[in-house]
């Protein structure tokens, strides 16, 4: 198995944990040259990268026709990517997640949530 730098620099790679996979294995698995034609190496590195949803989704329709979309995703999750996207899937913190928060507070809840939950407290108490 090979390394590459940058797959040096995804943390805990070097505790001995052999069931990682590098980069280096899963863009040189075709030995053919035509790794260089993947999406991901013909692309915008950063579109992989990105906070945009729009950009994501982008990059994760680019994967679903990449010949190394399985081999990729395998190993992501080996090296438990600390983001962008991998394999056709997000990753955040080593875990695959279907969209990010987007930036600033968390939805408040609307009058008729509001009205609901009261509803359903007011009756729980009621209930006991």
């Amino acid at each position: 198995m090979s390394v590459l730098f940058s797959d040096l620099l995804v943390p805990g790679w070097a505790e001995g944990d052999s069931a990682k996979i590098g980069l280096a294995d899963v863009t040189s698995m075709t030995g053919n040259g035509d790794e260089f034609t993947l999406p991901c190496h013909t692309a915008d590195p950063e579109l992989f990268f990105s906070e945009e949803s729009v950009q994501v989704a982008i990059a994760k329709r680019m994967c679903g026709t990449c010949p190394m979309k399985s081999a990729c995703l395998e190993g992501a999750l080996s090296r438990a990517e600390p983001c962008g996207v991998w394999g056709g899937e997000l990753f955040e913190s080593g875990q695959v997640i279907a969209a990010k928060r987007g930036v600033g507070r968390p939805r408040t809840r609307t009058q008729d949530e509001s009205s609901t939950f009261e509803l359903q407290s007011d009756q729980l108490v009621q209930a006991s």
